[in-house]
């Protein structure tokens, strides 16, 4: 019970830690670290994989800005020189410059605008945004130029048109910083954005300056357009050289500061003062005598491109920049990666081990104490009851971990488990040789004793003459039987075998009415027996024994108006099978499938055998002698218990008599029994006459109701009955006594006379038969003429008086009350 409560409640609670087997709490132990640690390195792994795609994505953008850097330069040319040719009225000799110069930047507007196709699939959110806006206003240049050259473009609309272009272009660059987590690459781009932003404002400037230069003056939205430009150059140089290095600042200084940008100071300075003087812008310089809108062209283009130059050169070093950021992040990818694989690695080596070392042994101890439980310890154990002594001794070998751990000293435990086990089975099996010699003892004591009360009442059966006492004497006869057939039960239940013995072989049907001789209610029993076979000597008593107890068994388990029927049948392959029907309670499946299993494999003497003692000698007898026993129901109820006696224990009929012809059949529909073959057996169908083999007997689940050859007893007269009953009657029951004739006439003696009434009765009055095949006796029927005269009439008593019998009971009352007084005073 407690078992399993305990199997039940582990069932319940498999998800609980302390139901968890040693392989799983130690993979536990080992995933949960590993796991933390692989998540943490994976977090690193995809961090740097992410920074490594920013830096990708900011190389790309970095090369997209540097083609459009170069674009907003040649677009930033392409105005000061449109608007140049706007101002001089568009001649013809300054087409082709232009024209030139607008090929430029066709040619540089496709590879930008293949780059920025190819990168707008890969940004999101503003920056993709920008570079729409980018492309669409790179669309609009060639509507911007066709106003330009032959439309009635002013220079100042041309410029405003061309530098809204331009400004889109620049926003390119504010985008490279954004989701930069590099401050050198945040510091180079603001450079980046600086540098453009001032190099635009010198173009701005160039291209105002010069259309002014060519009108004679600029007007006052002119003037304050280049002072805010002048304006935001500074604000710009000042921005770029907060943040660049003093390398990057002597660069600037170097190129853009230096002797090629004097001249275009000067010039600027000239017109400034002039512009704000309201004076005049032609003739600016009385030294050179030139053209001052050219002179100013050329001065701005060297500034500008000196401009060009600083930029180029900061933004090959963010492309650098980044370039090296996304290698640096794509490597500490691999780093890391390789290091959360390698720490994996070992992990998984060391706590390997570590598990092996321990799983290794547990599983050994697991293995050989199931081994131990399951199969050795109930072999010895069960070697042990089969014992007759029970005494045995077996060494108990150790389970072969020996090492110094909690594992070995559990090893070492179990093998002292083992051991006392051993003790234990070897003291119960001691202890039951002694229960079963106390058995075999009582046994040996109560048979002879029952031995002793049977030959004392057969005497008095025979020296009796009252009818009442004869019937009490024939039932405490079948009470002495049935303590015998006790007493031979107990022989059985100590592994005995029974003191009757026959040396000769004995007719199946004298077998069968034997067994019945051992049944109180024999007169409910059918028997239809045919007698073909005869069982050998050394298994008689045993059959006999083993059908009483069946035969018994459906007398107390059925109704008292039915009949148990015993029916017997050869079957193909040899071997005969004897069934006894009843048409009782019953038993359920699982009770049924327990009962069988008990008579096919007895079980050792426990409680539950003393419940069932009937099924567990049956089955040992049939164990004995190989018989098989087996209990199916009928579908109308009842069981049928089949007997099989195999073909060793069968022998043919002794004596030179031929077996008597059988009795005139009529049809008598029967009840339904098991499945059977052979005429005359309850179950016996018609259809199924076939060959089969033994094994049929014990697999057929159905019944069916036949109709059985029986005699016509209701039709024949007492003397056919008698003629009947002393073909089936056999030497089991009577005794040859030689006749008057068969003496020697020379003996005599005046015993003759007495000898000669005796020989009257030789031939016993018999009153028919049961239906069992019992003779029926009748009281003071053989009786030996002369041996007892008829007792007289007894004389009737008077009658009692009511006040005598009153007196009686009171003095008896008295009597009683007077010495239960005395018991009480003393």
């Amino acid at each position: 019970m407690s078992t399993q409560l305990g199997e039940r409640q582990a069932d319940e609670a498999n998800w609980r830690l302390r139901n968890w087997r040693v392989r799983a709490r130690l993979v536990a132990l080992i995933v949960i670290p590993t796991a933390a640690a692989v998540l943490l390195g994976g977090f690193q792994v995809f961090a740097s994989i992410g920074a490594a795609g920013d830096y990708t994505r900011t190389n790309r953008l970095a090369q997209l800005s540097q083609q459009v850097g170069a674009l907003t330069h040649l677009v930033a040319g392409e105005r000061a020189r449109t608007s140049w040719f706007i101002a001089r009225g568009r001649p013809v000799t300054g087409l082709a410059a232009v024209r030139n110069q607008m090929d430029q930047v066709d040619e540089s507007t496709k590879e930008v605008r293949a780059s920025a196709e190819q990168l707008v699939g890969d940004v999101t959110g503003r920056t993709a945004d920008q570079i729409e806006n980018m492309l669409s206003r790179l669309n609009d240049l060639a509507g911007l130029r066709e106003q330009a050259l032959e439309a009635e473009l002013l220079p100042g609309a041309c410029v405003e048109l061309y530098t809204t272009v331009i400004n889109e272009l620049l926003s390119v660059h504010n985008e490279l910083i954004k989701g930069s987590q590099d401050d050198e690459l945040f510091r180079q781009t603001r450079m980046l954005d600086s540098l453009a932003q001032a190099k635009e404002s010198v173009s701005l400037q160039q291209a105002l300056v010069t259309t002014g230069l060519v009108e004679g003056s600029l007007d006052q939205e002119q003037l304050k357009r280049f002072l805010g430009e002048l304006s935001r150059e500074r604000n710009e140089r000042k921005s770029f050289g907060d943040e660049a290095t003093a390398e990057e600042r002597r660069f600037f200084d170097e190129t853009v500061n230096g002797r090629p940008a004097d001249r275009m100071l000067f010039l600027r300075e000239l017109v400034l003062i002039r512009a704000t003087a309201g004076l005049p812008l032609r003739g600016l310089d009385q030294a050179s005598r030139g053209d001052d809108a050219k002179e100013w062209y050329d001065a701005g283009n060297v500034v500008v491109d000196s401009f060009r130059k600083v930029e180029q050169r900061q933004a090959a070093g963010i492309l650098t920049r980044s370039e090296a950021l996304g290698a640096a992040e794509r490597q500490r990818a691999l780093i890391i990666a390789g290091a959360v694989l390698a720490l994996l690695i070992a992990v998984l080596l060391i706590t390997t081990g570590v598990a092996r070392s321990l799983v290794r042994p547990l599983r050994r101890l697991r293995g050989e104490a199931l081994e131990i439980a399951g199969r050795r310890l109930p072999e010895f154990v069960q070697h042990l009851r089969e014992s007759r002594d029970g005494a045995l001794n077996a060494e108990v070998p150790p389970i072969g971990i020996f090492s110094k751990d909690e594992v070995g000293e559990v090893a070492r435990a179990f093998d002292e488990v083992h051991r006392e086990a051993v003790r234990l089975a070897g003291d119960e099996a001691r202890l039951r040789s002694n229960v079963n010699a106390m058995f075999v003892n009582l046994s040996r004591r109560s048979q002879t004793l029952v031995e002793r009360q049977l030959t004392l009442i057969e005497r008095l059966e025979r020296g009796e003459r009252d009818d009442t006492r004869l019937g009490d004497l024939f039932l405490l006869d079948h009470l002495a039987t049935r303590m015998r057939r006790n007493s031979e039960n107990l022989l059985v239940l100590a592994g005995q075998e029974a003191a009757r013995k026959w040396s000769e072989a004995v007719e199946l049907m004298d077998v069968v009415r034997a067994s019945l001789g051992e049944v109180e209610s024999y007169d409910r029993v059918s028997v239809q027996v045919q007698s073909a076979a005869a069982i050998a000597g050394q298994a008689v008593s045993d059959v006999v024994h083993l059908l009483a107890e069946l035969v018994e068994n459906a007398v107390s388990f059925s109704p008292r108006d039915t009949k148990v029927i015993i029916s017997s049948s050869h079957i193909d392959g040899g071997g005969l099978m004897v069934s006894v029907t009843d048409h009782g309670i019953g038993m359920g499946p699982e009770e049924l499938a327990q009962a069988n299993w008990r008579l096919a494999n007895p079980p050792v003497v426990d409680v539950s055998v003393s419940r069932r003692m009937g099924l567990f000698v049956v089955g040992r007898l049939a164990l004995r002698h190989s018989i098989r026993v087996q209990l199916r129901p009928q579908d109308t109820g009842g069981l049928t218990a089949m007997v099989l006696i195999p073909e060793m224990l069968l022998t043919a009929i002794p004596g030179p008599a031929a077996p008597p012809e059988p009795p005139p059949f009529v049809q008598v529909p029967m009840q339904a029994t098991p499945a059977m073959p052979g005429l005359g057996h309850p179950s016996y169908d018609p259809a199924f006459d076939q060959p089969l083999d033994s094994a049929s007997w014990f697999s057929s689940q159905h019944t069916h109701s036949v109709e059985v050859p029986m005699p016509d007893l209701a039709a024949r007269p007492a003397q056919a009955d008698n003629e009947l009953y002393d073909t089936f009657e056999s030497s089991w029951f009577t005794k040859a006594t030689p006749t008057p004739e068969q003496r020697d006439p020379a003996w005599s003696s005046p015993a003759d006379t007495g000898w000669q009434a005796a020989g009257a009765i030789g031939e016993p009055a018999q009153s028919g038969t049961t239906t069992s095949g019992l003779p029926k006796r009748t009281p003071k029927a053989n009786l030996v003429p002369g041996s007892a005269t008829p007792a007289p009439t007894p004389v009737q008593a008077p009658p009692v008086s009511p006040d005598r019998l009153r007196s009686r009971l009171a003095s008896y009352q008295q009597g009683v009350r007077k010495g239960r007084e005395e018991l009480e005073e003393e």
